[in-house]
């Protein structure tokens, strides 16, 4: 069995994505890894050699800046490293800049991998998510965040990545796929105040116009912690790679709960209450077909 890395990055140092800590992560499954690296005006290039992996190779591409639309240079450059992947691999493992694998799930992963080789009906494995934001201290848990997403996939260039490349689908189809008990950790919205401003801004830069910018987050925009609906605090350990980056920038916040709560509408807080009883979340949405 033959497994494949891949992932897309710009500008990490700048917007300071864990891009090291993501692909250091699920290295030691992969027998190459694929990066395309974007046009950055920092120093993205030499942090990824700096990983010093004969697995890895980088792809220079040049991000399309004035593609708007519904974060489609995303599925762009996801596509990219794809379709650069050896043809001979059998899995392809995507990681995004701010996702990281804990080392614990290692070994269910390529148990997972092996046992489902032989399946064809076997198009993808899914993944949970843990979704910390804020700080490292705390996940958010309700509907605003999704459960689970597509992170392995066939070799198999009929897929592509899917709307701002969260998710893959064959052509117009959702793709089959196993869940494991396995997750992703994701650290995109673990920044202080200042840098979830700036991240809130540079994110949407590939979603809408200037003058939407302008409209809806002015220079003045002030980044709202409280728009996370429920946190929970992080008991557990973190991944060893994110180890010294959390010893190194850690920061506390405290959550009134009640306000959070407080802020959901009736209904956002009955269908929580109601996936909170039976694990149904009602009217989820799902880039992907479950199969047994």
């Amino acid at each position: 069995m033959k497994v494949a890395g891949f992932t897309f990055i710009r500008n990490a140092v700048k917007n300071d994505y864990p891009i090291v800590e993501a692909i250091t992560s699920i290295l030691p499954l992969c027998d190459e890894f694929v990066v395309a690296l974007g046009d950055s005006d920092d120093e993205t290039e030499e942090l990824i050699n700096g990983i010093a992996s004969p697995k890895i190779k980088i792809l220079h591409t040049v991000w399309d800046t004035s593609v708007r639309d519904g974060g489609k240079v995303f599925a762009n450059e996801t596509d990219k490293a794809f379709n650069a992947i050896s043809a001979d691999a059998d899995w392809c493992f995507y990681i995004q800049g701010d996702e990281v694998v804990h080392e614990k799930y290692l070994p269910l992963i390529k148990q997972e991998m092996e046992g489902n080789l032989a399946d064809r009906r076997v198009e993808g494995l899914l993944f949970k998510y843990l979704h910390f934001y804020g700080s490292y201290d705390y996940y958010g848990h309700s509907r605003r965040w999704y459960r689970h997403e597509i992170r392995i996939l066939r070799n198999n260039k009929n897929i592509h990545a899917y709307r701002d490349a969260q998710g893959f689908r064959w052509g117009d189809r959702k793709i089959n796929v196993k869940l494991m008990d396995a997750y992703i950790y994701h650290y995109g919205w673990v920044k202080p105040p200042s840098g979830l401003k700036s991240k809130v801004r540079n994110f949407n830069l590939f979603y809408h116009d200037d003058n939407w910018i302008a409209e809806n987050l002015p220079e003045t925009h002030e980044f709202d912690y409280k728009n996370a609906d429920r946190l929970i605090h992080f008991d557990g350990e973190h991944p060893q790679v994110m180890k010294k980056r959390i010893a190194a920038t850690n920061w506390k916040i405290e959550f009134d709960a009640d306000e959070l709560r407080r802020k959901m509408t009736f209904r956002r807080r009955l269908l929580q209450k109601v996936e909170d009883l039976t694990g149904w979340r009602v009217s989820e949405y799902r880039n992907y077909k479950i199969i047994k």
